[in-house]
């Protein structure tokens, strides 16, 4: 095996050294060539040697466009820095707010020390990864569990293990959801049996009506406490009507809703209509008697043409009326 490695590494050795010598990337001349590098595209301005160039003059115009191309592609190859600042599109992110558990470090002078993946199994006898799957000491396959001395005999041991579990991974996030509310200066809210700070009357009976129907008779067969009071924040009991009902119950029933309905409509009052009626009539009399009433100009004018009122004689005043007659 040793002896095929070292013929096939000869062999490479001797295909190198047979071909041609590769160039450098350094390229002389370099400050003649021009360069456009949004187009590609690259100019070279050396001059050419006009002796022999008949016979080797596709040789020069190689070797001149792989200098050109190759200073082209140095180029492209550097990253300039910047020069120009631009201002941020965003502000700068504001720090984040310690943790609780941060700030206990902090004053206890707790360091966080990164604990390794790998943790040695002693079930095994190898190295298992610290959690996720076949994670090492992994209690969940223990087809047999120890009953402790304490511990009721007739407990499931499996089921108490797998609640406690289960309350870990609740008081986790509890504790997750109360850190984003202290940063964002929120509270989380108190729902049924999470724990509180300062917890009132009314939220322990509320917990205490949760507990009593969490169980799988919904609180039938709980014990009561001697002199415990029924909770109000049990809810009230829905009711359902009879298939077959009374006739006369149902008729009852539609006709409230008929009533229901009628009150709706809008009725008609036939003496407020009248009255408005007769209101509406004596403005329009008012109105028709100011319109046929002369102004005090045309009075004044018909005085002095000893023109009287529609219907007497003669016209103008007493005293000359009086001479007429006599």
């Amino acid at each position: 095996m040793a002896d095929e490695k070292q013929s096939l590494v000869d062999t490479v050795l001797s295909q190198t050294s047979n071909d041609q010598q590769l160039k450098t990337t350094n390229v002389e001349n370099e400050e003649l060539i021009e360069l456009d590098e949004g187009n590609l595209l690259a100019v070279n301005e050396n001059k050419i040697d006009t002796k022999g160039f008949k016979k080797r003059g596709e040789n020069v115009l190689l070797s001149l466009t792989r200098d050109a191309t190759q200073v082209l592609f140095n180029s492209l190859w550097k990253l300039p820095e910047s020069k120009t600042w631009l201002p941020r599109e965003k502000p700068v992110p504001k720090k984040k707010a310690p943790t609780k558990w941060e700030e206990y470090a902090k004053g206890k002078g707790i360091l966080n020390k990164k604990k390794s993946r790998m943790v040695w199994d002693e079930q095994s006898q190898q190295y298992k990864p610290r959690w996720g799957y076949n994670r090492a000491n992994d209690d969940t396959k223990d087809w047999v569990i120890e009953v402790p001395d304490n511990a009721d005999p007739y407990e499931d041991q499996f089921e108490k293990r797998k609640t406690a579990k289960k309350e870990r991974v609740a008081k986790n996030e509890l504790q997750r959801l109360r850190n984003i509310a202290r940063t964002q200066k929120k509270k989380v809210p108190g729902i049924g049996l999470a724990p509180t700070e300062q917890p009132s009357k009314d939220h322990l009976s509320k917990a205490l009506a949760v507990a009593h129907k969490s169980t799988a008779s919904i609180g039938k067969f709980t014990d009561r406490l001697p002199k415990e009071k029924p909770s109000k924040f049990t809810g009230k009991k829905r009711k359902f009507e009879p298939s077959i009902g009374n006739l006369g119950t149902e008729k009852e029933k539609q006709l409230k809703v008929l009533d229901s309905v009628s009150k709706k409509i809008p009725t008609i009052n036939v003496t407020k209509a009248a009255n408005r009626v007769l209101r509406q009539d004596e403005e329009k009399r008012a109105e028709d008697k100011k319109s046929k009433k002369t102004p005090k100009k045309m009075k004044g004018r018909k005085a002095t043409l000893g023109l009287g009122k529609p219907g007497r004689q003669g016209g103008g005043n007493k005293k000359t009326r009086g001479k007429r007659k006599r």
